[in-house]
């Protein structure tokens, strides 16, 4: 059981599940290659023999022929299977780590600190950047594999002419590998200070070639001083390089030493055996070879490679696991179509993100009519964007209940209930894919797709078919603002699919603000009859909703009209007061803008 538990049992057992043709035809192909240095050795002994004593040397030289050229022949044939042995297993591993990505309803998997951190470095896993890729590292750690079946193969041979020789050669090997593998040009990469310096060369690299940087790269005139960067940087990764190499020289004279006084001790031990007539000519060609052939024991550094790439794999094969239990809801089975047709309502709402940590939200009570409109404002932190995690069932609350015409949300079936809301994010997606895709990525008519575009001011963007990326040919890029519009439409495809929930958070922010006020007009129009919650900073979009519900600390502190709420001279007045200040003396009648 101990050993199933380990990283390199684990990791092996994966391969079979990735593809088990291809798995087999690698294993087999690891205990022929290993099995044959021994057979060629054996043959080419029977052939000196038969030429020796004068037998016919058909049989023994067809032998040696046809293992010399399988010997030759199975070497790329099996680098082949390995290679798409790697690519398979590195793809299958992707899948699974996707899977617990996307496969938990809720989003605590992937905003906790410590599993995000854990599946920054998951990911990166068949990069090249941890350790080397599956495609590059199996068919090293494969021929290292067949090279140990070798050199035992051989060791077993060499026995035959004495009990202490593979002792003394194989172990030899043995007791100085742990030296020897310290001098792996991979582990020489994946040192601290290689690291350390290789991340800011690759830094400076970034500066010097992406599409971001470059526009400030150009303007203040720093194009050479980032090559600069590039070529200094890259001089201090090779010279880490080079002092880390240095610094293994030692072992590997020490171990080279040990492995020269071994051979040379059974070499002697052959040629003084054969001089005094103790060994035949066929014998000392087969021990010779055999005690050669015993060396392979030490070859491929196959033990790095396959304990570096066994290691990330039990926590990457573990990771899915604890991401599903922390992003786990309970998907409720009660009928969510035509919800809501009354209410939704938070009662007595408390919600952390952490255990122990301060509530964001603590007695939160609201109630929200259905067919409305409402506005929520607030400081920075006071819980807006949480609230509408809330409503979207990312999270449950640890205290009290959101409840959808009286029933609690985590009752209703989850994807019945997602499907009947339509959301712009703050952090909304731009996906590099046709602007048709992008207004309706699971597909829509072009009728929908149009209607969508107009309503939200986009029709004149670029056509339906246009890649939203200068990236790919043909495309186009967009501004923040028109990003922003593409957005807004997204959710009105989706209303017009049947959401009769919309959750705005922050929707409009990057236009201006007439264009947020005919946008948002617009918006109100289109989704009438739609229980729509719109979070935003800017009171020329906040004004126009039904109501208005001001948060701080987590609690409802004003909640009204708009007229109500500058009558009664409180937070919303005073907010709304510091914004119209930005515009003159008096407070702006954003309508009239």
């Amino acid at each position: 059981m101990r050993l199933r538990a380990t990283a390199e049992w684990r990791f092996l057992a994966i391969l079979p599940r990735a593809h088990p043709g291809l798995a087999a035809g690698w294993w087999a192909l690891v205990l022929v290659r290993g099995v044959l240095p021994a057979c060629f050795t054996l043959s080419v002994g029977f052939l000196v023999g038969s030429v020796q004593s004068g037998s016919p040397p058909v049989v023994p030289l067809v032998t040696t022929g046809a293992v010399f050229i399988a010997m030759n022949a199975l070497g790329p044939l099996h680098e082949a299977v390995a290679a798409d042995l790697g690519a398979v297993a590195g793809c299958w591993l992707h899948d699974h780590l996707m899977r617990g990505c996307v496969d938990p309803p809720g989003l605590a998997h992937l905003e906790r600190p410590d599993l995000a951190d854990e599946l920054s470095r998951a990911r990166t896993f068949d990069l090249g950047q941890s350790s080397p890729p599956l495609s590059v590292s199996i068919p090293h750690f494969g021929s290292g594999f067949a090279d140990t079946i070798g050199g035992v193969a051989q060791a077993l041979v060499l026995s035959r002419y004495a009990w202490w020789a593979p002792l003394v050669v194989g172990g030899t090997w043995i007791l100085t590998h742990v030296l020897l593998r310290d001098s792996s040009s991979w582990k020489v990469f994946s040192t601290d200070s290689v690291v350390r310096e290789d991340r800011h060369a690759d830094y400076a690299f970034k500066l010097a070639v992406d599409a971001p940087a470059a526009k400030e790269i150009r303007t203040f005139g720093l194009a050479s001083w980032s090559v600069e960067r590039v070529a200094a940087g890259r001089r201090r990764v090779v010279e880490a390089i080079m002092r880390e190499q240095r610094l293994r020289q030692g072992p590997i004279r020490w171990g080279l030493l040990m492995v020269v006084a071994a051979n040379g001790l059974v070499f002697w031990s052959l040629a003084r055996d054969a001089t005094a007539g103790a060994l035949s000519l066929s014998a000392l060609v087969i021990f010779a070879q055999a005690t050669i052939g015993t060396n392979a024991l030490a070859f491929g550094e196959f033990d790095w490679w396959f304990r570096g790439s066994a290691e990330p794999i039990p926590g990457l094969l573990d990771l899915p696991g604890r991401m599903a239990a922390a992003g786990h809801l309970e998907p409720g089975s009660d009928d969510a179509a035509s919800t809501p047709a009354h209410e939704i309502r938070f009662k007595d709402v408390r919600f952390a993100y952490a255990d122990g940590a301060t509530p964001v939200l603590d007695g939160f009570d609201l109630t929200i009519p259905a067919g409305t409109s409402l506005a929520i404002v607030g400081p920075n932190g006071a819980g807006k964007t949480t609230l509408a995690k809330l409503l979207c069932r990312f999270y449950d609350p640890q205290h009290g209940a959101v409840t959808v015409d009286g029933t609690d949300l985590r009752h209703l079936d989850l994807e019945g209930w997602r499907s009947r809301l339509a959301a712009v994010f703050q952090d909304f997606l731009r996906y590099e894919l046709p602007l048709r895709d992008n207004v309706a990525p699971r597909g829509a008519t072009d009728g929908d797709v149009r209607r969508a575009l107009e309503r939200a001011q986009a029709a004149q963007l670029a056509d339906p078919d246009t890649i939203l990326s200068r990236q790919y040919e043909g495309g186009t890029e967009l501004s923040g603002g028109q990003w922003q519009r593409v957005a807004l439409a997204r959710a009105l495809c989706a209303v017009q699919a049947g959401a009769g929930v919309v959750i705005l958070d922050e929707p409009t922010a990057q236009l201006d603000v007439r264009g947020e006020a005919e946008i948002f007009d617009s918006l109100l129009e289109t989704t009438r009859g739609c229980t729509v919650i719109l979070i935003s900073h800017r009171f020329s979009t906040v004004r126009h909703a039904d109501r208005i519900c001001v948060l701080e600390g987590g609690r409802v502190v004003e909640l009204g009209t708009h007229d109500e709420l500058m009558a009664r001279g409180g937070r919303y007045r005073t907010m709304f007061d510091l914004q119209a200040a930005r515009f003159g003396e008096e407070p702006v009648d954003v309508e009239a803008l």
